[in-house]
């Protein structure tokens, strides 16, 4: 089986799977409690989605528009922030947890690693790839003007 027909099977399997943990956690701290811990997670996630995610999703949304994947890979932890904050507003034990350890900095940083790793994404930010007509020289700041990049006074 191909990667893609474990993920549909987990979506598909992840309601019944919440609703087995949502009657374990209810059973152990009472269906009050349990009710009040997803209503909280779910604020966290709303939280987190209108504070870190706004801006991220708007240039999601316009590179999706204009069709360049390159501009979704440059920023691999701020993606994941957002799907930390999507995985939060669900309701749900399973999609808190996976949520809240997208949060973890250090958990982040190496699930990003091997997502970039295994999408033969590169982990150098300072390359940018533009097509040859917007290329343009940018002097270099640190030099005086007037001086070219190769030449000392």
């Amino acid at each position: 089986m191909n990667v893609a027909k474990y993920l549909v099977i987990a979506l598909l399997a992840l309601p019944v799977m919440e609703l087995a943990a949502f009657i374990a956690v209810a059973a152990a701290i009472g269906v009050l409690s349990a009710l009040a811990l997803i209503a909280t997670g779910s604020f966290a996630g709303l939280l987190i989605l209108r504070h870190a995610g706004g801006n991220h999703v708007q240039r999601m949304r316009i590179a999706l528009d204009g069709g360049s994947f390159s501009a979704l890979r440059a920023d691999g932890t701020g993606s994941l922030t957002v799907l930390a904050g999507i995985l939060l507003f669900i309701p749900g034990f399973i999609t808190d947890a996976l949520g809240l350890i997208l949060l973890i900095a250090p958990l982040r940083r190496v699930l990003a690693a091997l997502l970039g790793h295994t999408a033969g994404i590169g982990a150098d930010r300072r390359v940018v790839d533009l097509p040859p007509e917007q290329w343009r020289r940018v002097p270099d700041p640190e030099l005086p003007d007037g001086h070219k990049a190769g030449r000392r006074s």
